[in-house]
């Protein structure tokens, strides 16, 4: 009868729903067990918004904040939370909600993990927090003193054991591009020969090893946006042979890919 029809195409609908939020990239989807109180509204306000969204826009706007969040994918207006970009970009503990959503930073004294670690740190926070804090610590490591190259028989120039923006270029990438379902950290592992970048989840869409790093694809649309509008990258996939560039005229190889099913690695040698 009319009630078994009604019924039928409730159940029709939510079946659509949940396909619509399957087929949304994971970080555009809402995070059920989250409340807006578990954002940073002020950095979403003061940090974000201003660089988002013309001037002119923000003083002639009477939308609400959950209006504002969600007009850029941070807030899912039918379910009233947030997405998980919103943990991710402004989130007061991210990790509380994405428990892999941090980056382990490991000093260590040999070559291999069996050797003596000297420095360990989990580098967490949202966006921007974890961005500053990855250049903080590139750049304690760096500080030691250039190793001194021949560029010729008669002169030496002074470079790096690694040009750091070809460091941040592949840390950038590993955060943007890595999957967030995965309850495994970014690891970034300092060797006495390398450097080892690895993020959890292997390529994604369009990208395949035979076409990679030419082809890129985004697994996660709203962060690489967000990472665009902080200024740390550009949205267009050109990280990779940025950082090969560097590397080149640092002196250092380019840098080598491991390309699995479950993590994307990046190893860089050290240049001298």
């Amino acid at each position: 009868g009319p009630r078994r029809a009604i019924a039928g195409e409730q159940e029709e609908r939510l079946l659509t729903e949940r396909r619509v939020s399957a087929a949304r990239t994971f970080d555009l989807r809402p995070c059920p067990d989250a409340t807006l109180h578990d954002l940073a509204l002020d950095l979403f306000m003061s940090a974000y918004r201003l660089q988002a969204v013309a001037a002119d826009i923000i003083a002639e706007n009477d939308r609400s904040v959950e209006e504002q969040l969600a007009a850029l994918r941070f807030f899912d207006p039918r379910q009233q939370v947030p997405t998980h970009a919103g943990l991710l970009a402004f989130g007061k503990d991210p990790r509380a909600f994405l428990p892999g959503a941090y980056v382990q930073f490991l000093v260590i004294d040999g070559l291999t993990l069996a050797d003596d670690i000297v420095h360990e740190e989990e580098i967490d926070g949202d966006l921007l927090t974890l961005m500053r804090r990855l250049d903080l610590a590139t750049g304690s490591r760096l500080e030691r003193r250039p190793v001194p190259a021949p560029a010729s028989v008669l002169r030496e120039q002074s470079v790096r054991s690694y040009p750091s923006t070809a460091l941040r270029e592949l840390l950038l990438n590993a955060v943007m591009h890595r999957s967030y379902e995965s309850n495994g950290p970014v690891r970034y592992y300092w060797f006495e020969d390398r450097v080892e970048i690895q993020s959890p989840g292997g390529l994604y869409g369009d990208a395949k090893p035979e076409n990679f790093p030419r082809r890129n694809d985004y697994r996660n649309h709203v962060i690489a946006e967000a990472m665009k509008v902080l200024g740390y990258v550009n949205k267009y996939g050109r990280g990779i042979i940025r950082a090969n560039a560097e590397l080149l005229a640092n002196g250092n190889p380019h840098a080598e890919f491991a390309l699995e099913p479950d993590f994307v690695q990046a190893t860089v040698r050290r240049a001298g």
